[in-house]
């Protein structure tokens, strides 16, 4: 991306039809995310053919402007343009109520409360990678206090996972934080957890003569999350009908008294009951398909990033890890997406005549290899140019069987990649570090020849100087493709 993030922000804030029609923005790793008063005042060409902006995706409340690793610092420009939504949360949009749009308010609910979190979960996952590794090579005692302050320290973001749940829902929602923990936290309370420990033994627990299912909740997404959108609506009825004299008080009383035995009797359950659903048809797909599933889903990595539902599998992955030690579907599958968008990006940089794409490919080479992170990639080079996007599903599937048949599982969920790659390695199978090395190796090496085979439309260098934030119109160079 262009370093004059001032421009470029002013560029893409003018595009989006000006500062009058922008309702609220914030941003997740790669992309800034605009709620729009009026969309018909967006210019998408325009928009899409900002030195900068690698991609558009626009969905039914949110217009999403790619740019890459460098987007805090985009958003912080626009943060300077005083958009009046620029709080750091997107309102609800007004819509019908159907299937589609039902679907896209569970996704959208899913991403803009996970989001957010997924920095915490990645520090935490690392660090408990370190200890494990730490412990692999025997530079601690076994059971040292070292190890065990650092798996603790690793471990708190998910064992807590359910009141850092709450506290982004909460946002999400627009309902009050404080009341939010609180409710979660009581799911996590020692006290309670001892109870539920009883309860699975066979012990007879009771909340004024209902029964309380026995559930674990540390390490859950669903039940909080679920639990803060209902407290969005108890807020709300509660609010209606204490007097205003009673509310400081009167007010948030009942708002714990009604929503903490919901969460503890009904939302709670069946929030592990959806949790558990889901993984059991994930992973009942992995036992039936084996290491066809890996591939499988290698291939279609990219194109769930794309439209935001690789989000989904992260309740998933968070449970599988905190139940098994770990994952070995999903987390496998992406080595393979995103090294070979990383090599796919490589043989870009190497045939273009195009200095600035190709200067766009390298960094996008160098994001998707080394840190793992794609979008770079996916919207800088393989959709723009469509065909190495085709090499790089190629690539992916044929890399997620080698992972699947070398059966590698990751033991965090940080985005792979070279310096994240030692979350496959398992202490108990050596040749797991030959498996990863190798499908890293294929994944770049393979999407790289399969680019230069399929080869590309080149992007003109002069039409890059002549139209910078205009719509390309001129007759694209076909690359000399390698046969």
């Amino acid at each position: 991306m262009s370093k004059n993030y001032e421009t470029v922000s002013r560029a893409i804030v003018d595009a989006l039809g000006g500062l009058e029609n922008i309702e609220a923005v914030t941003h997740c790793m790669t992309r800034l995310r605009f709620v729009v008063k009026d969309k018909t005042q967006v210019d998408n060409p325009t928009l899409k053919a900002i030195s900068g902006v690698m991609g558009v995706v626009n969905t039914e409340t949110q217009c999403q402007v790619i740019i890459g690793n460098n987007v805090a610092k985009a958003y912080q420009e626009v943060l300077k343009l005083g958009p009046a939504g620029a709080t750091g949360t997107l309102p609800d949009a007004k819509r019908k109520i159907t299937l589609k749009s039902i679907g896209a308010g569970i996704l959208d609910a899913l991403i803009g409360t996970m989001s957010p979190l997924i920095p915490a979960i990645i520090g935490g996952s690392m660090v408990k990678l370190l200890a494990m590794i730490l412990d692999m090579f025997g530079v601690f005692e076994k059971g040292s206090s070292t190890l065990v302050i650092l798996n603790v320290i690793g471990d708190g973001a998910f064992f807590f996972l359910p009141i850092m749940v709450a506290a982004s829902a909460a946002l999400k929602f627009k309902t009050n934080m404080s009341l939010a923990i609180a409710i979660a936290g009581v799911l996590v309370h020692p006290n309670f957890i001892d109870l539920m420990a009883k309860a699975a033994q066979g012990q007879v627990v009771e909340l004024a003569f209902i029964p309380v299912t026995a559930v674990k909740y540390t390490y859950t997404v669903i039940p909080a999350l679920c639990m803060t959108w209902i407290l969005s609506y108890i807020e709300k009825g509660i609010d209606r009908i204490t007097p205003a004299v009673t509310k400081n008080f009167l007010k948030p009383m009942l708002i714990v008294l009604v929503s903490a035995p919901i969460a503890i009797v009904i939302i709670g359950p069946l929030g592990i009951w959806i949790g558990s659903g889901i993984s059991s048809i994930v992973y009942t797909i992995h036992g039936y398909l084996g290491w066809l599933s890996v591939a499988i889903m290698g291939a279609l990595w990219p194109l769930l990033v794309m439209t935001g539902m690789h989000r989904v599998f992260t309740p998933t992955i968070i449970q599988t890890i905190a139940e098994t030690g770990k994952e070995g579907m999903v987390m496998p599958s992406e080595i393979g997406a995103n090294l070979s968008l990383g090599g796919s990006s490589l043989a870009v940089a190497f045939r273009t005549k195009n200095r600035e794409l190709r200067q766009t490919a390298l960094a996008a080479a160098a994001s998707a290899i080394v840190a793992g992170i794609s979008e770079p990639a996916l919207y800088g080079v393989a959709v723009r140019l469509k065909r190495p996007l085709i090499a790089s599903l190629i690539s992916g599937f044929i890399c997620g069987a080698v992972a699947g048949i070398g059966g590698l599982a990751s033991h965090s969920m940080a985005s792979p990649g070279l310096f994240t790659s030692v979350q496959f390695f398992d202490p108990a199978n050596p040749m797991s570090i030959v498996w990863v090395v190798a499908v890293m190796i294929l994944a770049v090496v393979l999407s790289f020849v399969l680019t230069l085979i399929l080869g590309f439309e080149d992007i003109p260098e002069t039409e890059e100087e002549s139209q910078p934030t205009q719509a390309k119109t001129s007759e694209p160079v076909q690359a000399t493709s390698v046969s």
